[in-house]
C-alpha cells in the first residue's frame, strides 16, 4: 500500500517553481504511477492545513546524457512532476516559506 510519503518524492526547487509560489502553486516530484486524486490526498495529509484546489501532472521524458570521451551515451531517468494549486482560504506550505 502506498503512503503519502511514497507518493510525494521531493519538492522541485527551481526559478520557475519559486515564481509560481506567488500564485499558490507548488511543484513536487511524485511517484510515476500516482494519480491526481492520490497526489491531492498526499499533499493534504503531509502538509496539514493545505487545501488543494487542483493538481496538474507532467510526465518528464528521459534525456540523453553524455558521459565523457570513450564512454557510451547514457540517459537520465524519466519522472513525473505535479503542480499543486492551493485554495485561497488554505494555509501556505511552511517548507517553501523559508526559501525567499
Amino acid at each position: 500500500m502506498k503512503t503519502a510519503y511514497d507518493v510525494i518524492i521531493r519538492p522541485v526547487i527551481s526559478e520557475m517553481s519559486m515564481d509560481m509560489i506567488k500564485d499558490r502553486k507548488y511543484v513536487f516530484r511524485v511517484m510515476k504511477t500516482a494519480s491526481k486524486p492520490e497526489i491531492k490526498q498526499a499533499v493534504e495529509e503531509v502538509f496539514k492545513g493545505a487545501k488543494v484546489a487542483a493538481v496538474n501532472t507532467i510526465n518528464v521524458k528521459a534525456k540523453k546524457k553524455r558521459l565523457g570521451m570513450g564512454r557510451p551515451e547514457g540517459t537520465r531517468p524519466a519522472w513525473k512532476k505535479a503542480i499543486v494549486t492551493l485554495k485561497p482560504d488554505s494555509e501556505t506550505i511552511a517548507f517553501f516559506d523559508g526559501m525567499f
